[in-house]
């Protein structure tokens, strides 16, 4: 491993993107996200889980697993604890009643977490105020690809594991 060098230093030259975003920007998204999910009683796992419901909709729990690069039972154990909190719960799939899905209760969400992403959200607004449409395209082209690329490194691991 690279001794790390500070990427902020105008002395350091030209800086590394991959290693910005491989360890300080990751870093510090991790970081986040385990604080947002500790405030919620949450680890940051149940924390992501409950984003992934909240944007696909109900899903089944095979599906969350996927979706999480976990395995079934490590998924049941999640959505156990999530039930427990009061921040999901299984119903049965309106369109096959043999089948079980899990769902985020959006109210508690709403709530709970949205006003934890609101600040940050009000913060990314301040830095992006002054740029022009062309750079916000150009950064949300940058974060959507970095993302992801994020998504098929973390496939690949999975797939080596």
């Amino acid at each position: 491993m690279a001794v790390r060098r500070d990427l902020g230093d105008p002395e350091a030259g030209a800086v590394d993107l991959g290693e910005l975003l491989g360890r300080d920007f990751s870093a510090a998204v991790v970081m986040f996200h385990e604080a947002v999910a500790a405030r919620l009683g949450l680890t940051a796992g149940e924390n992501k889980a409950l984003d992934v419901l909240a944007r696909r909709g109900p899903i089944s729990s095979g599906q969350l697993a996927r979706e999480l690069g976990l395995t079934p039972g490590a998924v049941t154990g999640l959505v156990d604890r999530l039930a427990r909190a009061g921040y999901a719960e299984r119903v049965p799939d309106a369109a096959d009643r043999r089948k079980t899905l899990v769902r985020v209760d959006a109210d508690r969400l709403a709530a709970e977490v949205a006003p934890v992403f609101a600040s940050l959200r009000e913060a990314v607004e301040r830095l992006t105020d002054g740029y022009s449409p062309a750079q916000r395209a150009t950064v949300q082209h940058f974060v959507t690809n970095v993302a992801a690329i994020l998504r098929e490194q973390t496939a690949r691991l999975a797939r080596q594991t």
